[in-house]
């Protein structure tokens, strides 16, 4: 392998999903948002579709 083969794959852009993967932060931020913002709009259907007493 020469040189010139290794500097060509270092110029290859890294991309965005393995960028998402290799950021434990961002990993930690989407694993609570995504399970938060579900169950709270679950919990708001469930409200609106409860029948109102006469």
């Amino acid at each position: 392998m020469s040189q010139n083969e290794t500097t060509d794959a270092d110029d290859e852009p890294i991309p965005v999903m393995q960028q998402i993967l290799d950021n434990p932060f961002l990993l930690l931020f989407i694993g609570i948002t995504v399970p938060t913002v579900f169950y709270i709009v679950w919990g708001v259907m469930e409200i609106v579709t409860i029948p109102v007493a006469k």
